[in-house]
């Protein structure tokens, strides 16, 4: 794949990604609890705003600059390949996914697939979503559902010939991505667990902080090691303890930079990991964060780019 290409659909995974920092879900602790919810008890719904709050996904499914309503889509992504346009998530019935059943909106997140079983683009980080426990789907769609239905007519992708040729993803799904929940490592603390989850599923982190190979899967050997090629042509940092990168950071400086933006260094984290800190990891539990620092540190150091 050429350099311009392989660039373009990391660009476009990332911003549909800033969907992302934040699915962290308060069920992954609370499991037990929620399986006896109905769905739409105000309990559950509570929950889901907290997965969507801490996912992010509002900046991707909202169209600010056009002026358009929250969790309604149309934010344009612009890629080599054409141009992508986030869907509307609001519960209408027709123009948004209020008649999606709870099965279709699992499948959606576990599998990647529409309801009328199509595969996603990976712009859709399902690749990472498929590690989400049952208890934050359902959480996260009683939340959804729970919003004002929006009338705002989802933007057909503007893709270049053969992207548009959807059945190819297909292959790639065959080649790169294995669906399956999150299973817990019992050798393991509760802490490093819930931040693995977290690091690994909820916030996919990996999407966007790891290299990529020639078709734009994520090395799975070099996670987390930083990303040359990330958003707008930039380098996006290592996020393992290796020299240069959080080798000289305590959890306590990742839990200040994740939360409030500031490094050990005394400078601000900006551009789209401000937008990540803004409206995803600064509403995080304390508990969350430490998890998340937990987990990074204890990582292996590699290289980074």
């Amino acid at each position: 794949m050429p350099g311009t290409q392989l660039r373009g659909l990391l660009a476009t995974i990332f911003l549909a990604l800033l969907c992302a920092f934040s699915v962290a879900s308060i069920a992954f602790g609370q499991e037990s609890q929620a399986n006896g919810d109905d769905p739409g008890t105000s309990e559950a719904v509570q929950r889901g705003a907290y997965v969507l709050r801490a996912a992010g996904c509002y900046g991707c499914h909202t169209d600010e600059k056009g002026g358009g309503a929250p969790l309604a889509g149309g934010r344009a992504l612009k890629t080599p390949f054409g141009t992508f346009y986030s869907p509307n998530i609001t519960p209408h019935p027709e123009h948004g996914i209020g008649a999606w059943s709870d099965a279709e909106f699992h499948d959606a997140l576990r599998h990647g697939v529409t309801p009328a079983g199509d595969p996603y683009y990976p712009a859709f980080p399902y690749t990472s979503y498929t590690g989400m426990t049952d208890a934050d789907i359902r959480d996260l769609k009683a939340y959804l559902f729970a919003q004002d239905p929006v009338e705002t007519v989802n933007k057909p992708h503007e893709l270049d010939f053969p992207y548009s040729m959807r059945f190819t993803l297909g292959i790639w799904k065959t080649l790169y991505f294995e669906a399956g929940a999150f299973e817990p490592d019992p050798a393991r603390e509760a802490a490093w667990n819930r931040g693995a989850y977290l690091v690994r599923h909820l916030g996919h982190c990996g999407e966007c902080h790891s290299p990529r190979g020639s078709l734009g899967a994520v090395d799975p050997d070099r996670e987390l090691a930083g990303n040359p090629l990330g958003p707008d042509g930039g380098k996006v940092p290592n996020l393992t303890p290796a020299e240069g990168a959080l080798a000289g950071w305590s959890e306590s400086d990742i839990v200040w930079a994740i939360r409030d933006g500031l490094t050990p260094e005394g400078d601000y984290l900006s551009d789209s990991m401000g937008e990540v800190i803004e409206h995803g990891t600064s509403h995080l539990t304390a508990d969350d964060l430490s998890a998340i620092a937990i987990y990074l540190k204890s990582l292996p150091p590699l290289s980074g780019p």
